[in-house]
């Protein structure tokens, strides 16, 4: 699933290519794609001008004139791109906004997870998933007082905390990983067991590993593209996410996988040990 620097580097890759231009048709090959309906969906948007792009937690957020806005979700394999309207369309390209340029931003997603609902602009926190999002996680949004007050609330491992998007926006299986093993915190060490300086180092950790993200363009390790085709490369800067046996870079123990909350989970045995504490 494309997390936070995935989905801001479509963003990115977006507002250049797409940002201005005006809406002459939309093709719809999937009806249960977008919200409410096919109907009212391109009834709206046909003739409008996308405005802007906002991106929150691992949302799209795109706006056109008529004051109208669309909330995409990628989910597991959602890809944008745009392209010629000469060029063939490809097998799971479900979705088609041809502009009066004669370019098209074409949605392709082979499993159909995504979806785009239309809502009226100011209304897209109504949008489930948007609702209760947590805080993107930047300095400015994400601080110590809040992931220590809210951590101390919570039982649960720190990596289902983590994957959780009312907690902290944005952060999905690959970057958990990622960050906890740079912090050194075991993924099933309880939430409320953590210290305060493990939690300014997590936070810490955190904002350097998506900034480091994003400046490859992502993380390519099954699908995931970018809105110009082009395929992340911060797959070759993981430590520990698909390593399975490798030697830890720090230690050279042997990286191990568990499941948390349902996902295969990456940690080194060694530098993350699961440390109890004695109430």
């Amino acid at each position: 699933m494309p997390e936070l620097p995935e989905v801001e580097t479509v963003k990115r890759g977006l507002d250049a290519l797409v940002v201005g231009k005006k809406i002459k048709k939309i093709d719809i090959y999937y009806p249960k794609m977008v919200l409410p309906n096919v109907t009212e969906f391109t009834k709206a948007l046909t003739g409008q001008i996308i405005q802007g792009i906002d991106r929150r937690g691992k949302y799209l957020l795109f706006h056109f004139s008529d004051q109208q806005s669309m909330v995409s979700h990628l989910r597991m394999e959602g890809k944008y791109s745009v392209h010629s309207h000469e060029m063939p369309l490809s097998k799971h390209d479900h979705v088609v906004f041809e502009f009066t340029d004669g370019s098209e931003l074409r949605y392709n997603d082979t499993r159909k997870f995504g979806r785009m609902v239309l809502v009226p602009t100011g209304e897209e926190f109504t949008v489930a998933g948007l609702k209760t999002i947590g805080p993107e996680p930047t300095p400015e949004t994400l601080s110590v007082e809040y992931m220590a007050e809210t951590m101390k609330k919570h039982h649960k491992s720190i990596k289902s905390f983590l994957l959780d998007q009312n907690m902290i926006a944005g952060l999905g299986n690959i970057y958990c990983d990622e960050v906890l093993w740079l912090a050194k915190i075991h993924p099933l060490q309880p939430t409320n067991t953590i210290s305060l300086s493990k939690i300014v180092t997590l936070r810490e950790k955190i904002f350097e590993e998506l900034n480091l993200a994003i400046q490859a363009k992502g993380t390519t390790v099954f699908s995931y593209l970018d809105a110009s085709g082009h395929a992340g490369s911060f797959q070759n800067q993981l430590h520990v996410y698909q390593r399975t046996g490798k030697p830890c870079e720090r230690c050279g123990t042997a990286i191990e996988r568990i499941k948390v909350a349902q996902r295969g989970t990456h940690f080194c045995p060694f530098c993350q040990k699961l440390i109890e504490v004695k109430g």
